[in-house]
């Protein structure tokens, strides 16, 4: 696998509409721009991209743990999704992010019980990626439903996928919308 580079961001949130938090609500995400060993060759076995999945999530969900800088236990929310340039197809986003890249992170973030939701699509550099956080244990628990936005001017290249993984804590600052009866 070739990785071109990594960008890392962390966002603290401290207050929203004039209120403080008075606790920590961050999210940070790891990015990775990699080679497409596909790109331009389309409907070929996607064993390799897959593979790909297995070794890029978990060094995503390190850095992205070392930038929330808690400890593993303490991460409460996850989410994850893929660009893919325009020579490849969103098949290999699928290949990259779903058969074998969760249990790398969620051995990183102990435990992980419900799915890492997703989101991926076929785009030029400097595209936007709306990336989905849920709660880690219990998708249901409204207080992490929330997103993030990626993107990184260069990148994806036409043989490239940007993939990317985010962790977070606290939650949305001031959640108080649950489950009805």
């Amino acid at each position: 696998m070739h990785i071109r580079k990594y960008v890392t961001t962390c966002e603290d949130i401290l207050a929203e509409n004039d209120r403080e938090t008075g606790r920590i609500v961050r999210r940070a995400v790891c990015s990775a721009v990699i080679k497409n060993p596909h790109a331009g060759r389309p409907g070929e076995d996607l064993d390799e991209i897959e593979q790909m999945g297995a070794e890029i999530s978990g060094l995503l969900a390190e850095r992205a743990l070392t930038a929330l800088g808690v400890a593993a236990e303490d991460v409460t929310a996850y989410g994850k999704g893929c660009i893919v340039g325009t020579a490849g197809e969103i098949e290999h986003a699928a290949a990259l992010i779903h058969p074998r890249f969760g249990a790398p992170v969620r051995k990183v973030v102990i435990k992980g019980d419900d799915i890492i939701t997703s989101t991926k699509k076929v785009a030029g550099p400097g595209a936007q990626i709306t990336l989905p956080i849920t709660n880690k244990d219990d998708i249901w628990s409204f207080d992490e439903m929330d997103a993030i936005d990626v993107s990184i001017p260069d990148a994806p290249q036409p043989d490239e996928m940007v993939v990317c993984v985010v962790l977070a804590v606290g939650g949305r600052p001031f959640a108080r919308t649950g489950k009805r009866a």
